[in-house]
């Protein structure tokens, strides 16, 4: 099992658990809430087959990586992300973020950047990463604020912290009915046991990471897209119930330099699970590009 630590809870590593597979240039995975790396499971086989390295990892208090008490915040997950790419040394990497994991990739490109000067001074030429994915995103910034009208009102988010809060087991329930539209797709494009598998990823992770990540999902990232310096290819479903198009992916354009928005019809939040072939698609065509 490989893991690296990022920090220590009373005198108790804090660790990352991460896969590391294949060869070619790296691709680094990031799962959303509340699952695991095997949220990418039908990304990680066409990758590998199309030649690339595949990594994934679990966010901290979720899979088999150390469930702290605290860091539930862009600024300690992106700082979780850089240690990993530190520990792995890689070079020429994709970001490719799903849901909270889009955060990630957000603002570890805003604040560590693409070349990683630390990298550069030690006379490594090639950037640490090259492009990014973000797939269903969060950004720019969901909080209906003054200068954010369009948002999603404050009370939302309580009640969502109020029903995690109360009975973790079924927020989670009601939370993946909304994540892969089962009122529409179940029972066909997903499985009950699809289903079930993530599930038990969810009531597995921290209860206290369960709640704690609700409050970053009003996380502004509105500063930190414009600091992007790489490629992003930003894939979305129309009938995304959890983070609506309109108030996500197509926002975007406006504030990222180099994107590419694809609208993937029909589909969900969990796209990687339910379209799986034109995510992979669009996924292996921005890779090769």
């Amino acid at each position: 099992m490989a893991t690296v630590t990022v920090g220590q809870e009373n005198n108790t590593d804090i660790e990352i658990y991460y896969s590391d597979h294949g060869a070619g240039q790296p691709v680094v995975l990031i799962h959303g809430y509340p699952l695991s790396g095997r949220a990418w499971d039908r990304q990680v086989p066409a990758l590998l087959e199309a030649g690339y390295r595949v990594i994934t990892y679990d966010r901290r208090g979720f899979g088999a990586s150390s469930q702290p008490a605290t860091g539930y915040d862009y600024d300690t997950f992106a700082a979780d992300l850089h240690t990993l790419l530190e520990h792995l040394d890689l070079r020429d990497a994709v970001l490719v973020g799903h849901s909270m994991g889009t955060g990630e990739v957000t603002r570890y490109l805003a604040s560590y950047g693409s070349a990683d000067r630390r990298g550069l001074q030690l006379g490594h030429h090639r950037p640490r990463v090259a492009k990014a994915v973000l797939i269903s995103p969060i950004p720019p910034y969901l909080l209906q604020t003054p200068d954010n009208p369009d948002g999603v009102p404050q009370n939302v988010f309580d009640g969502f912290v109020q029903a995690a809060t109360a009975d973790t087991p079924a927020w989670i329930k009601g939370f993946l009915d909304t994540y892969y539209n089962m009122a529409a797709l179940g029972g066909t494009v997903v499985s009950d046991q699809a289903w079930q598998a993530s599930w038990n990823q969810g009531v597995a992770a921290s209860a206290l990471a369960v709640v704690a990540c609700i409050g970053t999902w009003t996380t502004d990232f509105r500063a930190d897209l414009p600091k992007i310096d790489v490629p992003v290819l930003v894939l979305h479903g129309d009938a995304d119930q959890v983070l609506p198009l309109d108030k996500t992916a197509k926002r975007l354009p406006g504030l990222i330099t180099d994107v590419q928005l694809t609208v993937v019809e029909g589909g969900p939040h969990a796209i990687p699970w339910t379209h799986p072939g034109q995510v992979n698609t669009a996924l292996l065509d921005f890779l090769r590009s």
